[in-house]
């Protein structure tokens, strides 16, 4: 099993996207890239704690490769505004891959060299690539957020959006059974 984590802004957002693709194994969202110890969602929120909200999967390479997977990422976020994602506001939210292994940093610049070459974005990409840090899990209420809170309105008017850019998108690399979801 490998790792990915990923920042692009909200992670209920980011979650609820990667829980639907096949071959994710685990997603956990978390706070990485910081200097506060042990941070809570108050301090990651306020901006202070320096910390990006991401999610931390893992995944079956025999089922999706990390290229994949950046570009459900790069294709379900907008990469090109710094620290912000819509509404959400502050570094918190900035757009960032925290890497494992040289491999996935390679495969990180040379698709955002493709994006780029591509003009698939107006703006240029500023997703910012660092090597992972220390992994703080995030409170309980956040894990699974969207699934369990699938009638508030942040989840009607953000998530559900983005999850059905995903469906159509992405229709190859839906989990078996999630397709009307």
């Amino acid at each position: 099993m490998q790792k990915a984590t990923f920042g692009g802004g909200c992670f209920w957002c980011t979650e609820a996207v990667f829980q639907n693709v096949n071959g994710v194994e685990t997603v956990v969202s978390g706070y990485m890239g910081g200097t506060t110890k042990h941070p809570t969602y108050m301090e990651v929120c306020n901006g202070d704690s320096g910390h990006a909200e991401i999610i931390q999967l893992t995944f079956d390479e025999a089922k999706v490769g990390f290229g994949e997977l950046l570009l459900v990422f790069f294709k379900t976020h907008d990469p090109t505004t710094l620290n912000r994602q819509g509404n959400d506001v502050g570094t918190q939210y900035r757009s960032v891959v925290f890497y494992e292994i040289e491999e996935q940093k390679q495969q990180t610049t040379q698709m955002i060299a493709k994006l780029t070459a591509e003009k698939v974005y107006d703006k240029p990409i500023i997703t910012e690539l660092a090597p992972i840090s220390q992994f703080y899990e995030a409170e309980d209420y956040h894990q699974n957020y969207f699934n369990q809170n699938k009638n508030k309105p942040y989840c009607a008017f953000v998530i559900q959006p983005k999850l059905d850019k995903f469906s159509s998108d992405f229709k190859e690399k839906i989990k078996p059974g999630m397709e009307h979801h």
